[in-house]
């Protein structure tokens, strides 16, 4: 295998002797195409350097003086376990995915890190069961309307956002939205409009509706990456000043409060040493859970997915598509597993560690989100990114519009818009941010996300489609 960049300079492509014979196999497009290869490829070393920086992060933070103490009082711990991994990712160590060439052949070798979806499909589940197992569901459902209310402000933000984008994005440089039929800009748009509403199925969906040019759909990929995880970190931020923006919205967080000082009260009565058998046992409880709801989504996904495709309407066809999704069914038949153990003696075992235990996953899952974002990239395609980035501001400016006139707390806020523009694998590490016992709240909107996502991006595109030049 030989390494190929990215980032070549077109006169300087015959001064790469290695590759001389492999010129006339690609076409200059083809190779400045590929992604780098960076310095680290096996995930095993990857890993070991994420946790090692996870690790510092947590030495660091607990610092009680000094300027680390000064530092993390501005920035979250959360927010550095997921920058941290995107510098590296940026300065080349490491990548979410990279080309080679074969040396015989010219062929291209596409590799991809299996590191996020490790954390996504087993460590996520198994940590979603552990921090919730002292779950007080009846204090969550006591939170009120307002979660919900600012869940469906995040929507109605994503689905007037995006025709408010583009109207802009026509005036000042209509060019980025050239392109007809398969290629107009507005038929991609609509991909994001499904992935920040709902999730990956509702994206794929939108894709398949209005047929937009596969060639040209990395783009749209690209554009969602690089502004969800801008997005993303400034919510992780606000965590850190949480107290203050609660403040200014003049919102009342007694319900939340409530909540966490039932949890943490609980926590404090049935908590003891864990021994051996306490850990053992933890792990059988979220490994088991693993287990189970990949077993579980591997036979209802398929099912499902056989009834979606058998329903003659279209557009009905496609709303239902998120059925048809394993990861869909895997998140809820954790969760509600994470719920009916609340309700026996395991949540007593919350007392030998079992929310720290699921901390450590999320944190590594947000470890794992943050390689995949390359900094850079946010110059690739500046008049796409601008069309996401005011999109998002817009749902932004919205969810604090109506925080503030509803007084919902940050909280509400931050999980609301997450649970549209992340989904199920990052709604509840902004939720557990808060409180690892807020870990379900993030999921259960989440997966209603999925419910609402294609009929919502569905109308956000045909308003897009309007205001297009």
């Amino acid at each position: 295998m030989v390494p190929y960049p990215r980032l070549v300079e077109k006169g300087n492509v015959e001064k790469l002797d290695y590759l001389d014979n492999m010129l006339a196999l690609l076409n200059l497009e083809e190779i400045e195409k590929l992604a780098p290869e960076p310095i680290i490829t096996q995930d095993t070393v990857v890993f070991g350097l994420l946790v090692i920086a996870l690790g510092a992060i947590f030495y660091t933070s607990n610092k009680k003086t000094g300027g680390w103490h000064k530092f993390y009082k501005i920035v979250p711990s959360l927010f550095m376990a997921y920058l941290i991994p995107a510098i590296l990712t940026t300065i080349g160590v490491i990548a979410p995915e990279w080309d080679t060439i074969a040396n015989d052949s010219g062929t291209v070798i596409h590799h991809k890190s299996s590191l996020y979806y490790v954390a996504s499909r087993f460590l996520l589940p198994a940590a979603l069961v552990l921090m919730t197992l002292s779950l007080d569901l009846k204090a969550v459902f006591n939170l009120g309307p307002k979660a919900l209310i600012m869940f469906l402000t995040g929507t109605v933000g994503i689905i007037l956002g995006g025709p408010i984008a583009v109207f802009i994005i026509s005036i000042i440089h209509p060019e980025t939205l050239s392109g007809a039929g398969p290629d107009a800009v507005w038929r991609g748009l609509s991909t994001l409009a499904g992935s920040w509403i709902g999730g990956g199925a509702n994206q794929t969906a939108m894709l398949e509706i209005y047929g937009y040019n596969q060639k040209l759909y990395g783009s749209m990929v690209f554009v969602d990456i690089v502004v969800a995880n801008i997005w993303m970190a400034i919510l992780l931020i606000g965590i850190g000043k949480s107290a203050k923006i609660d403040k200014w919205l003049n919102s009342d967080t007694s319900a939340i409060e409530e909540l966490k000082n039932k949890v943490s009260k609980f926590s404090a009565e049935v908590e003891r040493n864990p021994s051996l058998t306490d850990m053992m046992i933890l792990v059988a409880i979220g490994f088991g859970t693993v287990g189970l709801s990949h077993f579980s989504a591997n036979l209802l996904a398929p099912y499902f997915t056989k009834i979606v495709q058998d329903i003659s309407s279209p557009m009905i066809r496609n709303t239902f598509t998120f059925l048809g999704s394993s990861f869909f069914w895997m998140i809820s038949i954790a969760t509600i597993i994470s719920i009916i153990l609340s309700f026996t003696r395991a949540r007593k075992m919350e007392g030998a560690g079992a929310s720290k235990f699921g901390g450590v996953f999320i944190y590594i899952l947000v470890a794992t989100i943050g390689m995949k974002m390359d900094l850079m990239l946010i110059f690739d395609n500046i008049g796409l990114v601008a069309i996401g980035l005011i999109w998002m501001a817009f749902h932004a400016l919205l969810l604090v519009v109506v925080a503030k006139l509803i007084k919902a707390p940050y909280f509400f806020l931050a999980v609301g818009s997450q649970a549209n523009v992340g989904g199920a694998a990052s709604a509840p590490i902004v939720a557990s941010a808060f409180h690892p016992s807020l870990a379900t709240v993030g999921v259960l909107l989440a997966v209603f996300g999925y419910a609402v996502g294609t009929v919502g991006a569905i109308l956000c595109t045909l308003l897009m489609q309007t205001v297009s030049p």
